[in-house]
Order: C-alpha cells, then sequence, then structure tokens
C-alpha cells in the first residue's frame, strides 16, 4: 500500500480563515499578536523539496563588495548626486535671471507707452511756459508732473548747437552757415524725450552745414589742378559783329 503524495489533499479538508485584524471589531481593543503556528504536521520540508537554506557565508560580503569598495559606490553616488544639484541650481539661475529681464522689458515697453502718450502734455506746458502762461495752480500741477515722470527716469535732450546725430535728431529744416564746422543743430523745434537707452521721439531740429565753397567766375581760367574739360566754354553768337564777314567758316560738308 502506497502512501498518499504530498501534494495530494483530502476532499473533506475545509479552508481555514484567520483573522489577522488588530482591533477587535466586536470590543474595539487591540489584539495581541498571535505566536506563529507550528507548521502542520506532514508538511514537506524545502529541503526536501530541492529549496537550500540560507547560510551564513552568503550573508559574508566578497572581496569586490568591501568596504573599499562600497566606499566607491557612496562616492559614485555622490559624485552623480552633486551634478545633478548643480544642473538643478544653473537651470534655476538661468530661469531667474530670464524672468527678471523679461520682467524689466515689459515694465519699461508699458511705461513708454504710457509717457509717449503724455508727450503733447509736456509739449503744452513748454509752449506755456514761453509765452510766460504758466503761473497759479496750473504751474503747481505742471511742476509736479515734469517731477514725477522724471523721477521715472524721463529724460529731455536738444539742445541749440548740439552736432547733429541722426539717431536721436530729426532734421525738418536745411541751411548753411559760417559759423559751424559741421553738421550742428541750430534750432530746436520740438525737444527729444528718452527713457534709459529708449528713444521715446526724436528731437526735432533744424541743421545748418558749413557754408559752401564760392564758386568760379564763369570765363576764368582753370587753376592749378583743374582740367580743360572742366574750364567753362563760352557760346558763340552767330549775331555777333566782332566775327570778320570774310572768316573761313566751316562748311556743312567740311564739318562732317
Amino acid at each position: 500500500m502506497t502512501s498518499p503524495r504530498p501534494e495530494e489533499h483530502d476532499p473533506e479538508e475545509k479552508p481555514v480563515v484567520r483573522d489577522r485584524r488588530r482591533i477587535d471589531p466586536v470590543t474595539g481593543a487591540v489584539r495581541e499578536p498571535q505566536p506563529a503556528a507550528a507548521p502542520p504536521a506532514g508538511s514537506a520540508d524545502p529541503a526536501d523539496l530541492g529549496v537550500r537554506r540560507p547560510t551564513a557565508d552568503d550573508a559574508a560580503p566578497s572581496p569586490s563588495t568591501g568596504p573599499a569598495g562600497r566606499v566607491a559606490e557612496l562616492e559614485s553616488a555622490l559624485a552623480e548626486r552633486t551634478g545633478d544639484v548643480q544642473r538643478l541650481q544653473a537651470e534655476y539661475v538661468n530661469y531667474k535671471r530670464r524672468v527678471d529681464r523679461d520682467r524689466a522689458a515689459v515694465r519699461e515697453t508699458a511705461l513708454a507707452s504710457v509717457i509717449g502718450a503724455l508727450l503733447p502734455v509736456l509739449d503744452d506746458i513748454a509752449r506755456a511756459r514761453e509765452h510766460g502762461e504758466l503761473d497759479g495752480g496750473f504751474k503747481a500741477v505742471a511742476d509736479s508732473l515734469e517731477r514725477t515722470l522724471e523721477g521715472l527716469g524721463l529724460e529731455q535732450f536738444g539742445q541749440p548747437g548740439d552736432p547733429f546725430d541722426p539717431r536721436i535728431h530729426e532734421a525738418l529744416m536745411h541751411g548753411y552757415s559760417d559759423d559751424v564746422s559741421g553738421p550742428t543743430c541750430q534750432t530746436v523745434l520740438q525737444a527729444g524725450f528718452r527713457l534709459g537707452e529708449r528713444i521715446i521721439r526724436p528731437a526735432r531740429v533744424a541743421v545748418v552745414d558749413p557754408a559752401e565753397p564760392a564758386a568760379a567766375p564763369v570765363g576764368e581760367a582753370p587753376g592749378a589742378g583743374e582740367s580743360l574739360v572742366d574750364a567753362p566754354v563760352e557760346s558763340f553768337d552767330p549775331a555777333d559783329s566782332s566775327v570778320p564777314a570774310d572768316a573761313d567758316l566751316p562748311t556743312p560738308s567740311e564739318a562732317s
């Protein structure tokens, strides 16, 4: 008679339900941990099933995973984490600089737009001051407005006698003068304004250049450095009586 195999079960064996809840659902008290139950009788030993039990030799570190190897692994992991932190910090610094630059550009653009809309008011104040009509309460308001705009960085430029600069000046009139040695702003027709490095409005001016050299009179012999080609040519008048009547004039056939 043969014994039953370990994997065969009694068909009459019923399932076992174990309640592992730490709190008793009836009393609400904390249950004490139950000791591990002994393996049932007749259960197979792991050694009999070909499973090798861990031994003390398995826990012993190999030469490659000894203290020196562990230190090398930790140093490598530390260097990798340090590189990650440095890259993250560099990305954050670049992001902060970019955000600050964009924020400053947006602020300057918005401020320039508002100040550009107020320039006609400043022009009216300047004309009233030139005509002596800036007095009383209107003068106090005008002075307060100009101080506020100067505090925001608005700067006025353009004075008579300034060298003409096409980057900040707009020439509306042109002339010549003996009193200048180069292009010069003779009259400022409308003042210019700048906000930092941004030109809100160029100064509109009248420009004068040095006087042109006098042209040589007609009929004068070419001087030094001039060619006969550039010398003026006298015109011939057929009705001029100074030409002798018997002068030999070329015929049309000879002229051709």
